[in-house]
């Protein structure tokens, strides 16, 4: 593999994805946006349900670590597979060595990153 910038007759992951127009291209790049968005929006999604089940766990006095139900425990790892196989796909658009394809994978970190990460910092 080497680093290109090929717009027209590439094909990426499988045969069926094949970029026959720059139509085809353009729209590609911008599902290759909504790829890494949408991996952010896991990321966020994850950390939000892990809030929420401490949160409905949480006693005013201290008590043991809580440890999730079977099903609790099976959504977390559900939420964690969506998520690394999300991020595993975009790892492999980025071995085509596209540029345009990782300048998008850099877009859609950005754009996530900004909307499903911006949050109230606390210290400590």
């Amino acid at each position: 593999m080497l680093w290109n910038w090929n717009v027209m007759n590439t094909c990426f992951i499988s045969k069926h994805w094949q970029i026959t127009s720059k139509g085809m291209f353009a729209g590609s790049c911008i599902g290759v946006i909504l790829l890494v968005i949408a991996l952010e929006f896991l990321r966020r999604l994850s950390k939000e349900y892990d809030r929420f089940l401490i949160k409905q766990h949480a006693a005013p006095r201290a008590v043991p670590a809580f440890r999730p139900s079977v099903l609790q425990q099976a959504l977390r790892a559900l939420l964690h597979v969506a998520q690394f196989s999300v991020a595993y796909i975009v790892m492999l658009l980025a071995m085509y060595y596209n540029g345009y394809f990782i300048i998008c994978i850099f877009i859609g970190a950005y754009i996530g990153s900004f909307v499903f990460h911006w949050e109230p910092l606390t210290a400590g």
